[in-house]
């Protein structure tokens, strides 16, 4: 899911994010922040964790490293906010008409961001092993990205595709977890065809009640 994006050092600061979740700054501060956060991106994708440094973003953000030091704090603060500023977007999973189709979808967006040289996720993932900070901007984004995909599990139980108490998250953690551990954990080739594979298991085994919750007295 590479270098943690955490906040740089700032003096009487305490360690976070810049903005609480959920607000965006506004004028120069957002278009420091943009510039900040890209950098941090192309600095991970070209040096990985142990390459990233505060004084590196800086030079390639064309600010100040004083200016980055007190609003980030350190690494960790800078992992941390490129995280929180990917729950920040509209994104929202394909609605194909089916099943099958919104998680072949899903899995298609997944592998793609996950085979592209330098992979900005593959980076951040191995970020939050080093870094606290990063980790639990890690968390945040996962709960966020699941939670947005709930919705292809609703749509089919609405279709009657699916059992109505299907569990949302078994669910899409079956469907995409192959492409995890083949691309980031064994590191083997891109597979065209795993997407669609991964989704169709999913979808047979749930439309069998695989991802039914049990009842509340079992």
């Amino acid at each position: 899911m590479t270098e943690p994006a955490g906040g740089p050092p700032e003096p009487a600061r305490t360690a976070g994010p810049a903005m609480p979740p959920g607000r965006r700054p506004g004028g120069r501060t957002a278009r420091v922040r943009a510039q900040v956060l890209d950098a941090v991106r192309a600095e991970l994708g070209e040096h990985g964790y142990e390459g990233l440094t505060m004084e590196g973003v800086a030079a390639r953000a064309g600010v100040h490293r004083t200016t980055v030091y007190r609003r980030w704090e350190d690494v960790g603060g800078l992992l941390a906010d490129v995280l929180d500023a990917a729950g920040e977007d509209d994104w929202a999973p394909s609605d194909t008409g089916s099943l099958r189709g919104d998680l072949t979808a899903l899995n298609d967006e997944i592998q793609e961001s996950l085979v592209v040289r330098p992979s900005i996720p593959q980076a951040l993932m191995a970020a939050s092993f080093r870094s606290a900070r990063a980790a639990e901007a890690q968390q945040r984004l996962w709960e966020d990205r699941y939670a947005r995909c709930e919705i292809i599990v609703g749509r089919a139980v609405d279709r009657g595709e699916l059992p109505s108490h299907t569990d949302a998250r078994r669910l899409l953690i079956a469907s995409t977890a192959p492409l995890y551990h083949q691309l980031v954990l064994l590191r083997t080739a891109p597979d065209p065809r795993l997407p669609a594979q991964a989704a169709t298991t999913t979808a047979l085994a749930a439309a069998a009640g695989a991802f039914v919750r049990p009842a509340p007295d079992e």
